[in-house]
């Protein structure tokens, strides 16, 4: 199964047409703020406004649509790989932020793109 995470302004719209469009299911939605749509094997989770991965990163970074997506890992223990993405060029961009499914931490690989660790 492969998860990724879409930022999103309007998330009653997104999942209308993520389930209408698409073709997606809508698996879970915790109010106004986040849903999980799957179709197959693919799991997007709409991230709206009000979700906790929203909020202001560290270095000041808004998530914003469009340039905020990512895939997301589950992880047990992410201080255990903090190391290794330093040694590889990777850097911590955010977290640990705890939100209403667990605990989030969002790296950046050498190019800048972003990849989320999710302890839930």
């Amino acid at each position: 199964m492969a998860t990724v995470r879409l930022f999103v302004n309007d998330l009653s719209r997104s999942r209308a047409f993520y389930e209408h469009a698409l073709g997606f299911e809508l698996i879970e939605a915790w109010g106004p703020a986040f849903a999980i749509v799957q179709r197959g094997d693919l799991q997007i989770w709409l991230s709206g406004p009000a979700t906790s991965a929203a909020k202001r990163w560290s270095d000041g970074t808004v998530p914003t649509p469009g340039g905020f997506n990512r895939i997301v890992l589950p992880i047990e223990d992410w201080e255990a790989q903090a190391d290794a993405i330093a040694i590889h060029g990777g850097r911590i961009a955010n977290g640990p932020l705890e939100g209403p499914g667990g605990t989030q931490i969002v790296v950046c690989d050498p190019d800048g793109n972003s990849i989320e660790f999710f302890e839930g």
